[in-house]
C-alpha cells in the first residue's frame, strides 16, 4: 500500500491560487495513475485531475484550463496547480494512486487525508 500525505490547502480568495502537493511513499514513475480527486459538503466524490505513468494527463471539464497536474519523479511528489479559483472549487482534496484508469471513480487503490481547500467569494 502506498502512503500519500497531501499538504498545500487554505483559505484564498476568487480568482487566487493555490498549488497542492502529494508526496508518496513508493516510486510514483512505477504507479499506473495518480490523480487528485475531491468532495464538496453535500456532494459525492469527483475527479479532478490524473496523471499516467506515461505522463498524459487529464482533467474534469470543471477544472480544464485552470489546474494542472504534474509529477517530480525524483521527489516521488504529484502536484495540483489551481488557478484562478471559483468558490465551487472548494472542498477537500485526496491524492490517490491506483493500478488501472477503469473505473475512476471507485474507491480503489491507496489515499491520503486530504486537504481542505476553501475558496471565498
Amino acid at each position: 500500500q502506498v502512503q500519500l500525505v497531501e499538504s498545500g490547502g487554505g483559505l484564498v480568495e476568487a480568482g487566487g491560487s493555490l498549488r497542492l502537493s502529494c508526496a508518496a511513499s513508493a516510486t510514483i514513475s512505477t504507479i499506473p495513475v495518480m490523480g487528485w480527486y475531491r468532495q464538496a459538503p453535500g456532494k459525492v466524490r469527483e475527479l479532478v485531475a490524473r496523471i499516467f505513468r506515461g505522463g498524459i494527463t487529464n482533467y474534469a471539464d470543471p477544472v480544464k484550463g485552470r489546474f494542472t497536474i504534474s509529477r517530480d519523479t525524483a521527489k516521488n511528489t504529484v502536484f495540483l496547480q489551481m488557478n484562478n479559483l471559483k468558490p465551487e472549487d472548494t472542498a477537500v482534496y485526496s491524492c490517490n494512486a491506483r493500478i488501472t484508469a477503469v473505473n475512476p471513480n471507485s474507491d480503489s487503490g491507496s489515499w491520503g487525508q486530504g486537504t481542505q481547500v476553501t475558496v471565498s467569494s
